[in-house]
Order: C-alpha cells, then sequence, then structure tokens
C-alpha cells in the first residue's frame, strides 16, 4: 500500500474510533510531514483521499477539519420487525415489472441493481480474453468442465489463504454468475416444499429462486448496520424445520449492513449447533470502505458447512458471468448439480479471468474501485440530506453500493416508483426485498454510477415528491402521477 494510503487509513481508523471528532483540525500539510518524515505531496495525497470519502474538508486559510458524519442529520432505520411464519412465494411478476425499468439509459439509475460498467477495467480484461482465445488448448474443453479451470481455481483459492481461510482448490466451483451458485446451492440441500430461512428485507434474486424451486421462506429480521438478528434466528431453529440459512453477511443488498466479526462467529457457531448449513452470498466483499476487509466466513467454519457463494460482476467484470461456490462438504453434490443443469462456464473466459488475477493488477483496481464508490456514497448521503423531509431515515453502508432510505411512514415507495419512472428516474421500492411485500414506506438507492448533476436534480425530484406524498397522506387528498417529459 503507498505511503499515502497507510496515512490516509490511519487518520480514518482515528476519525471511526472518536480519537479525531467532528470539527477538529487536523496537522497542517508541513506538521504533519515533520511528524511522519514524508513528502508534502504525500500528504495531499491523503487528505484528498480522505475529503474524496466525505471525512475531512477544506477550509480556505484555514486548513483541514474533521467533517460532522454525514448521515448523522438522519436517525438510522430501526430493526426489521418481519412476521415470524413460513411463507409461500409469489413474487417473480412483481420483481420483472420493476427490473424492466432500469434498461433503459435515459433513466436515471438509481434503482439499478448494478454498478456502472464504466468503473471496471474492460478494455484491460479483452486484452487477456482475446490472448484466452487466441491461444486455446482445445484440450481443455473437457479439462475445465466442472469443477473448472484449475488455475483460476488456484488463483481464488490464493485469494481465501490472504483473507485467513484454508479453503482447497478442489472444493471451489466455478458457476455462471452467482445467481446461478445459488441456485447449485438450495438445489443441493433441499426439496420442493422445505423451509429456508433469509433475512428480511433480503436481496430479491434469492426470493426468486427460493420461489422457481417451490421452497417455503421464514424471514428473519435484521438490523440496517449490523444484520440478520440471531436471537430471532435462534428462535426460529429451535420451532422450525429450517433446511438451510441464505445470508449476506458483508454490506448486504438492500440495505448495506455488515454482520461485526464476533457475532459471524456466534452465527456459525449457532449453525454449527442445529446442523444447518449457511449459503452466504458475498458478492460485495471486496467493496469495503474501511481499511481492513471484512472477516472471511470461511475463515471460521471449521466443519464446512458454509457455502461461500461470489463473483467477479461487482468488483470486476460485469458481463463475463463469473462465479464460484467455495462448498466445503457441498462441493461434490455442487459439482454434480453444476453438470446435471448447465455443464460447463464458458472456458475462455476463466482462463482469461485466472491470467488477469495472475499479472493485472487486481489490487490496484479495486483500491481505486473502493475510493470511487465511497466518493459516490457521500455525494448521494449529502444529496439525500439536503432534500429529503424529516421523518426520513438511513442506513450506512461500509462498502457495497446501496443505499436503504426508510421514507415517512405515510408515503407509498411502489406510489413513488412510478411517479418517479414516469420522469425517467428509477428507484427500487421496498416491497420487493420482502416475501410479504413490507417495508412499503422504503427505497434503495444506487451509488454505484457516477454522481453527477443529473443524479442529484432527480434527488431533489425524488425529496419534493415525499414531501408531496406525506403532506397530501397527513391531509387526506392523493398526488397524481405525473408524466414523462417529452
Amino acid at each position: 500500500m503507498s505511503l499515502y494510503q497507510t496515512l490516509a487509513d490511519d487518520t480514518a481508523r482515528l476519525i471511526a474510533e472518536g480519537v479525531l471528532r467532528p470539527g477538529d483540525r487536523l496537522p497542517s500539510v508541513r506538521q504533519s510531514c515533520r511528524i511522519h518524515g514524508i513528502a508534502p505531496v504525500t500528504v495531499t495525497q491523503a487528505y484528498h483521499l480522505l475529503e474524496s470519502r466525505g471525512l475531512i474538508e477544506a477550509r480556505p486559510k484555514s486548513g483541514y477539519f474533521v467533517r460532522a458524519r454525514l448521515g448523522q442529520r438522519l436517525p438510522e432505520p430501526e430493526m426489521s420487525r418481519p412476521v415470524g411464519h413460513s411463507t409461500a412465494l409469489d413474487v417473480s411478476d412483481f420483481i420483472f415489472e420493476i427490473l424492466d425499468s432500469v434498461k433503459d439509459p435515459a433513466v436515471v439509475p438509481l434503482g439499478s441493481s448494478f454498478p456502472s460498467p464504466r468503473l471496471f477495467p474492460l478494455d484491460k480484461l479483452g486484452r487477456f480474453l482475446a490472448a484466452a482465445a487466441r491461444h486455446l488448448d482445445p484440450m481443455s474443453t473437457i479439462a475445465d468442465l466442472p469443477p473448472g479451470n484449475d488455475e483460476l481455481r488456484r488463483q481464488l483459492s490464493l485469494r481465501y489463504l490472504a483473507q485467513g481461510a484454508r479453503v482447497s482448490p478442489q472444493e471451489i466451483v466455478i458457476t455462471s454468475g452467482a445467481m446461478e451458485g445459488l441456485n447449485l446451492c438450495l438445489q443441493a440441500v433441499t426439496r420442493p416444499g422445505d423451509l429456508i430461512a433469509i433475512e428480511s428485507p433480503t436481496f430479491y434474486a434469492g426470493l426468486q429462486a427460493s420461489e422457481r424451486l417451490g421452497l417455503k421462506v421464514i424471514e428473519i429480521p435484521s438490523h440496517p448496520r449490523e444484520g440478520v438478528n440471531l436471537a430471532a434466528l435462534e428462535d426460529a431453529l429451535r420451532h422450525h424445520p429450517v433446511k438451510v440459512c441464505l445470508f449476506m453477511l458483508n454490506f448486504a443488498n438492500p440495505t448495506g449492513s455488515h454482520v461485526p466479526d464476533a457475532r459471524r462467529r456466534a452465527l456459525i457457531e449457532l449453525l454449527d449447533r442445529h446442523d444447518v448449513p449457511l449459503i452466504e452470498d458475498d458478492v460485495y466483499a471486496e467493496l469495503y470502505f474501511g481499511a481492513d476487509a471484512p472477516l472471511c466466513s470461511k475463515a471460521v467454519d471449521p466443519n464446512g458447512r458454509v457455502m461461500h457463494v461470489s463473483s467477479f460482476s461487482k468488483c470486476l467484470a460485469p458481463g463475463y458471468r463469473i462465479g464460484w461456490v467455495a462448498a466445503g462438504r457441498y462441493a461434490g453434490l455442487i459439482q454434480r448439480q453444476k453438470l446435471s443443469t448447465s455443464l460447463a462456464t464458458t472456458v475462455p473466459v476463466q482462463i482469461a479471468l485466472a491470467d488477469y488475477l495472475k499479472q493485472g493488477g487486481y489490487e490496484n483496481h479495486l483500491r481505486h474501485l473502493r475510493r470511487t464508490l465511497a466518493a459516490h456514497e457521500a455525494a448521494l448521503v449529502e444529496a439525500v440530506e439536503a432534500y429529503f423531509p424529516p421523518g426520513t431515515r438511513l442506513a450506512r453502508p461500509g462498502g457495497g453500493y446501496f443505499l436503504w432510505v426508510e421514507l415517512p411512514r405515510q408515503v407509498d415507495a411502489l406510489a413513488l416508483h412510478r411517479q418517479a419512472l414516469a420522469q425517467g428516474i428509477s428507484l427500487a421500492p421496498g416491497p420487493i426485498f420482502s416475501a410479504k411485500r413490507e417495508f412499503g414506506h422504503c427505497i434503495r438507492l444506487n451509488f454505484g454510477h457516477p454522481f453527477d448533476a443529473r443524479g442529484r436534480d432527480a434527488v431533489a425530484s425524488l425529496g419534493r415528491w415525499v414531501s408531496e406524498q406525506a403532506r397530501a397522506s397527513a391531509s387526506g387528498l392523493s398526488v397524481p402521477i405525473e408524466n414523462k417529459a417529452g
């Protein structure tokens, strides 16, 4: 890590721990040079990085000061409280209706599930892919059948090792994206009619997969900052025949919640006691904003019950559709499921990504991507604070690219979605993240795209419509939905 990044991360840690508080003045560039024995340009780069993260601000002729934490003006949402019985699913038509709205490039993509493709080194990846296709060994089309390309699985094993987890390449199964990985895991350990535990709110793709497989779900309350509630989960495991848990522990979609290390260990121990496996959807783990990566669940999984699912789609190669499952004791089952469904994953793409991981500068790309997303998040939060009315709550994520916003109770997120879409703005309404279509006054906003004047204007419009809805509801009136201009 460069010196300026080290200084920035050390300063960010002091701010997070409360040693440096909002309003405190940072050492001047000259003082920092003397204290740390580094050049002025290094200090300046570190302070600019902290500015981009929204942690400090420059005041003309006064120096650099710790910024008041963005989001403190708006309180945090409370723990979700879903009804505790199992639910048969009927969500797909509803979700597809929402997803269609984000395909139009003219629409401001606050409701998108994807980051901007311009954030990724697609030209460089293309060169690796072209080389892989030119030099493809014909026998690799057979040798790289499931569990997948040997070198790619070795590179993934090395990345797990760097996170403190011993994951053998033999337990890694390459998949066509994380979504196929989730489906294969569910198919390996459930049968139609089985009950699975999901957090609430949850990513709608997990609901769709469960519905397609004929599964029932029980929704476990979650906190918007610390994730799934362990007491509620333990109660569900005692009283219901839960076959598997499907959770996001790192920067969950839609809330951005992150399960802290101690609670993560307690979660794995709880599932061990009840002999229940965990499918962890972990596609955002590389997108952390702090100095340290999240604890890898496989590092605290002594009995192989965690099926760790991830992909390159959110952090490196959208559209390449390469994911994987570190499947533990279920590796054989999942490999057979892969062979009997889609048979194999595209071989040249596997080879290209393996070569990129060996020599393409992946860590440099990730550092830049994290800084960019953190700056986008700070800008979006600032806009929500500026334009949304009293009664709004928001959860500050420590990574990923989603912001979960709880609106005043009287606001209808679905009506807001329709009104916004009519004006060329997408958002993700809360009910698509619940089997029971709860969270009717919540929305998820995407900050994975550059937050320019167009995005700020869109947030200002959303804030105005939220205010109008809240006032109209209080007075017993309805708000007409405007037609899209032009």
